[in-house]
């Protein structure tokens, strides 16, 4: 029954899709893109890679959407034939279907969509259905959304639906129904300019609930787990301040160990910026916030209906951001952050000839200062002290980066990065000891006219926990405005025992090269780019959302277009 109905309201929504296009001359318009990664895998032993059965793996995407006045439609399809490896982030997907359908009508303050959506309440503590395309992350509810302008500046969402858990020749859904409200008042347009000129100020409250059946022979759990947020913004010309409090009644499920617990999180981020300087610092809490509509998901990754957003910088060079991401601890951690940016002036002692940019940002996070509870209260799990950091070190990282231009066609980029990272907890790797890293990098930038230039990066990463010692080096060449060809090596050159800092020897260096070639073509809204190389086991991420890569060999193709 429910496949036939999904069919039915996506052959319904497909259809006037289509109609729109046959009569978009008509005042109608027409918008869409398209994106296919395919890659051909190779064995290569000497870095573990092994080919699947089906050699060949593929992710392909189009979306199509039309409007005409208060009315929008779209649908996404989706095609894994098969996946490729690693991907996505939770279940796996396979087949071709439709991913995502929607419908909205907007009018008169009001606007409702009916089918698949994705929205935010506040920083997301208590909800946020998103996707990262790229890390196969995708919560999108299937239901309805109503939002509302009450007033200038008042303004009013709620939805009820259930979320996307995977994708088997179209998306399937979780087990468990979410219903959410949310309201902000936003006085710079609520009252007279007179406040404007002082600043403006926002604040925000959500509630959330989900239901999901007990079936447990065990335990008795909650059917209906609720959860609400409050937030406050303050803006003017020179500051900027928000804080967020969430609170979540107990929830026990298979991420926190079936306790009775209730979660809260409380988030702070100030900022100070003037012409050529800004200052950031920011803090957060968690504590047992997992927060999934289903309470056996399988993975971290699956039917999230919130997120937490991480303090800690989010790095884009490539040894920091896929070998040593952080990712927040929803179960548990106490975070800190700052930032200090100053631009100097030229002709000026530190500016020089054409100025000098230079930032320094400073992250941490440990885990929560608990003690475990016994007896009759051992339910509840453990007791916290709020907003207090436990003994364990989960992440720290001080990095110095400094930009100048050197003359009229080169322009330098130094980084410094210090990373203290405990692999256990982030990566799940146990009896792994604590990586102690630094990393030193520089990108040099030429310009040999207005059309052609050069990119050039080297990095080095020591330590010598984990596995040793890496080295980056890149170049890429950009033949504006239709072509570049780029070349990347990535070289673990010392690796160590596990017994090195008990008075173990290094091992012989195994010096494992990891080269990719790229090669690329863009013209008007569309993007060709084919790569040949190694993919290095590990970690890739996207805004502090993290998936597990495998070791592969082998030739790639991505194309993008938009229309």
């Amino acid at each position: 029954m429910r496949t036939s109905k999904f069919r039915t309201c996506a052959v319904v929504v497909f259809a006037l899709i289509v109609r729109g296009m046959a009569y978009a001359q008509d005042g109608g318009e027409v918008h869409g893109n398209f994106s296919t990664d395919a890659q051909f895998y190779k064995e290569d032993l000497e870095i573990g890679a092994i080919p699947p059965p089906q050699q060949f793996g593929i992710n392909s995407w189009m979306n199509l959407q039309y409007t005409q006045g208060r009315f929008r439609a779209g649908v996404r399809l989706e095609g894994y034939n098969p996946a490729l490896l690693g991907y996505p982030a939770g279940q796996p997907y396979k087949g071709t279907g439709l991913g995502y359908r929607y419908a909205t009508y907007t009018g008169d303050g009001l606007e409702v969509t009916v089918g698949n959506f994705f929205e935010q309440f506040g920083q997301g503590m208590v909800f946020r259905s998103f996707e990262e395309r790229y890390l196969g992350v995708d919560n999108a509810m299937d239901g309805v959304r109503v939002l509302f302008k009450a007033h200038d500046g008042i303004y009013l969402k709620g939805l009820v639906g259930q979320q996307r858990f995977g994708f088997e020749n179209g998306f399937t859904k979780g087990p468990g129904i979410v219903r959410a409200f949310d309201a902000e008042v936003n006085f710079a347009e609520l009252l007279d300019t007179a406040w404007t000129i002082k600043g403006n100020l926002i604040i925000g409250g959500s509630f959330v609930s989900k239901f999901q059946e007990d079936r447990d022979p065990i335990y008795v759990l909650p059917e209906n787990v609720g959860a609400w947020a409050g937030r406050v913004n303050y803006v003017n010309n020179k500051w900027n301040l928000y804080s967020e409090y969430a609170y979540k009644i107990n929830d026990p499920n298979n991420k926190n160990g079936f306790i009775y617990k209730p979660g809260q999180g409380l988030l702070v981020n100030a900022t100070y910026s003037t012409k050529g300087f800004g200052i950031t610092g920011s803090a957060h809490t968690f504590d047992n916030m997992f927060f999934q509509s289903d309470r056996a998901a399988p993975t971290p990754f699956d039917l999230n209906i919130n997120f937490l957003p991480p303090r800690t910088k989010q790095h884009t060079y490539n040894l920091p951001a896929t070998l040593y991401p952080y990712a927040t601890q929803p179960n548990g951690e106490v975070s800190f952050a700052g930032e200090v940016f100053r631009k100097f002036k030229k002709d000026t002692p530190l500016g020089g000839k054409y100025g000098t940019k230079v930032a320094v940002n400073y992250s941490c996070a440990f885990s929560l200062d608990s003690t475990l509870v016994t007896n009759d209260e051992q339910l509840i799990g453990y007791r916290t002290n709020f907003f207090s950091p436990g003994e364990e070190v989960y992440f720290k990282d001080f990095n110095l980066e400094v930009r100048k231009r050197i003359s009229e066609t080169w322009d330098l980029g130094l980084m410094y990065l210090n990373l203290v990272y405990n692999i256990d907890i982030i990566q799940g790797k146990p009896g792994k000891p604590t990586v102690y890293a630094d990393i030193y990098i520089v990108e040099a930038l030429h310009n040999f006219n207005d059309r052609n230039s050069v990119r050039l990066e080297a990095q080095v990463l020591t330590t010598k926990q984990d596995s040793g010692s890496w080295a980056t080096a890149v170049a890429e060449f950009t033949f504006s405005p239709h072509w570049f060809v780029a070349a990347q090596d990535q070289f673990n050159y010392k690796t160590l025992d596990d017994t090195f800092e008990k008075g173990g020897v290094e091992k012989p260096t195994q010096r494992v090269h990891y080269p990719i070639m790229s090669f690329g073509f863009i013209r008007g809204g569309t993007r060709f780019q084919m790569n040949y190389g190694r993919q290095r086991a590990g970690i890739f991420c996207v805004g502090g959302v993290c998936r597990q890569v495998p070791s592969a060999t082998g030739l790639s193709l991505s194309i993008t277009s938009t229309f």
